[in-house]
């Protein structure tokens, strides 16, 4: 049995996307373990409140959350995950893990699984992907065991630096990632028509 890390960070407005691709992989047979940064472990918005998405990702995974940078550190030296799954991803986040930065579960369990040279893929939902993140990108890209679920401007009229993985590819990316595989295209456009 598969054992995959999801990940979660604090791209609220991604996780009606995100929560069904959770639901997928304990589908396929894999054991999840739900990790969540602070923030998005402490932060009710607009979109739903901690305690509901708590309680529903606990109910999906029958696992208990990472919520901790102290309960994420055995990931490493016990290497319990075969994967992680960072959905969403945030600019913020990515900025971070290019620049080796570890002031979170979710990025401490990053740092675990590069420790382990094990794959950790990237489902990117960030405002500033083509802007000031760009370089992180470029970063990640060509860093070892890092994977990026294959992504779009989202809204390219309205917010035209915007990248959002299509989470619906979260799965087949997992697949390549675990045999050493990018899954290609990388960029790969939502509709031009959309409004």
């Amino acid at each position: 049995m598969l054992k995959i890390g999801l990940a979660l960070c604090g791209s609220y407005c991604t996780y009606a996307k995100v929560l069904p691709e959770i639901q997928r992989l304990v589908d396929e047979g894999m054991q999840v373990t739900p990790i969540m940064s602070y923030e998005s472990a402490r932060t009710d918005t607009r979109f739903g409140t901690v305690e509901e998405h708590k309680k529903l990702i606990e109910n999906i995974t029958g696992c208990k959350i990472v919520k901790t940078i102290v309960d994420a550190e055995p990931i490493g030296p016990q290497k319990t995950l075969d994967a992680l799954i960072i959905a969403p991803c945030t600019g913020n986040t990515m900025a971070k893990l290019a620049n080796g930065i570890t002031d979170t579960p979710v990025l401490m369990a990053a740092k675990a699984m590069l420790r382990n040279e094990r794959p950790v893929i990237l489902a990117l939902a960030t405002n500033d992907g083509l802007g000031l993140n760009l370089k992180n990108m470029g970063i990640l890209l060509n860093t070892k065991n890092i994977y990026f679920v294959p992504m779009g401007q989202d809204e390219w009229v309205k917010k035209p630096n915007s990248m959002v993985a299509h989470m619906e590819l979260l799965l087949p990316t997992l697949r390549a990632a675990l045999e050493g595989k990018q899954i290609q295209p990388v960029i790969q456009s939502y509709s031009l028509f959309k409004k």
